[in-house]
């Protein structure tokens, strides 16, 4: 066989991985073996493209230099990937997360910006004219905007959660709808141009800079409650950008991994819209708004009393079937051993233990699993908010630590609203035992 039907069967083995993965991460049993079925997909994906058109050529051009320059970014990157994955806490990884989105933004971007002005930079040398409109110059023009956006708006949702002094207030000017719509105007206005003059690279990063400013004003009016929504719909974002430079390149692998990645993180984008009563054009269009934030001093000030595991296990005692339901104050607090030891100080006592799941139980979806596999807490035992809801009539005692305003009273009196047991996350600051 041909070069290029290996290099295709390589990237039909690496896509067949990367959606076994996905299969495979739906469950926490299994989301470790997905993850490394992933990156042996990646890996592979990586290898054929090095042997593939540009780079073939650049290594018949330039001998083996550009395999080392290769080897150098593929060992940089490593590095910096190793080091955020081992550095970040526990608690930091939706903030680890939210740069991994933007740097995949960014990336597509330089991609799209290098294969234009590469493209032009033939026509004129050759003396054909200007690339025309076509699928290269659509994909490039959306490319370098969803990349833009992406990027600028993964580090407004980075300073966020990190909590840094100029972002922790949300932007609440009342012309950011106005704004947002006459830069959306623009890049539509700055597309057509690029299509229009496609030699012109100048118009191209010009779109580059007004979507970055887009991704920023899009990004600052969210509430730092509500980032588990946005971290989902900018991985949407970054899978989308990736397709798009899939199509630039013309590289197959890189279109389907990001078309899973872009389904994958729209979907999980309504569904956390559902679980946290928002709007997904809300979130599109910026318009979450903000969190009134409480202090929890004014609330529960000297009504918190500490005590151990086994001391609640007593007051517990005649319960049969007790839920526990953390939040993100438990991931705070590193309180996943305690809760461990409660529920094996309860169980021994006959009762039966259980965790309620909320799809955002934390700062982004599956971070309470990972918490409460630390601490040994089996699979089966962690239930999804909309499995374990109709089942609350029949328990004793629910206990919620860390996320006190997940429990919604409204569902009581009024028969639409979210049932009365996970609501929605908030960043509570100590975890508390309640009963």
């Amino acid at each position: 066989m041909s070069t290029q039907s290996w290099i295709n069967l390589a990237y039909l083995a690496a896509s067949m991985l990367f959606i076994v993965a996905f299969k495979m991460m739906t469950g926490p049993r299994t989301a470790t073996r997905g993850n490394l079925v992933g990156a042996a997909g990646m890996a592979i994906a990586l290898a054929a493209a090095c042997f593939e058109g540009p780079v073939a050529g650049s290594l018949a051009a330039h001998g083996p230099w550009t395999l080392v320059i290769l080897g150098l970014a593929v060992v940089i990157g490593s590095a910096i990937g190793g080091a955020l994955a081992l550095l970040y806490p526990m608690t930091g990884m939706p903030q680890m997360v939210a740069l991994l989105n933007g740097f995949g933004g960014a990336a597509s971007t330089l991609v799209a910006g290098a294969e234009l002005w590469n493209a032009t930079a033939a026509a004129k040398a050759a003396g054909s004219p200007p690339v025309p409109w076509t699928q290269f110059i659509i994909a490039t023009a959306l490319t370098g905007l969803i990349g833009a956006v992406t990027f600028w708006g993964s580090l407004v949702a980075f300073a966020k959660l990190e909590e840094l002094p100029s972002f922790k207030k949300a932007w609440t000017d009342p012309r950011r709808h106005w704004i947002n719509l006459g830069l959306a105007l623009l890049t539509l206005a700055l597309v057509w141009g690029v299509g229009a003059r496609p030699s012109s690279n100048l118009l191209f990063w010009a779109l580059v800079v007004v979507g970055s400013v887009l991704g920023c004003t899009l990004t600052l009016p969210i509430g730092g409650a509500d980032m588990p929504v946005v971290i989902c719909l900018l991985n949407s974002y970054s899978g989308l950008a990736a397709a798009a430079a899939g199509f630039v390149i013309d590289n197959p692998v890189l279109v389907i991994a990001g078309s899973l990645v872009g389904a994958s993180g729209l979907i999980l984008t309504a569904i956390m819209c559902q679980a946290m009563n928002r709007s997904l054009a809300g979130v599109l269009f910026g318009g979450l708004g903000t969190t009134a934030a409480v202090s929890g001093d004014d609330v529960y000030a000297g009504r918190v009393k500490s005590a151990s595991a086994e001391e609640v296990a007593m007051v517990l005692e005649g319960a049969g079937r007790v839920v526990i339901v953390p939040g993100y104050g438990l991931a705070v607090a590193q309180a996943q051993h305690a809760v461990r030891e409660l529920a094996d100080a309860l169980e021994k006592r006959g009762t039966t233990v259980e965790y309620a799941i909320h799809p955002v139980a934390g700062r982004m979806p599956g971070h309470m699993n990972v918490l409460l596999a630390e601490a040994d807490v089996p699979y089966e035992k962690l239930r999804e908010m909309d499995d374990i809801n109709p089942t609350f009539p029949e328990t004793d005692v629910a206990i919620v630590i860390g996320a006190n305003d997940v429990v919604n009273p409204a569902a009581r009196r009024i028969p639409r609203a979210p049932s009365p047991g996970c609501r929605s996350s908030t960043s509570t600051r100590r975890a508390r035992w309640w009963w």
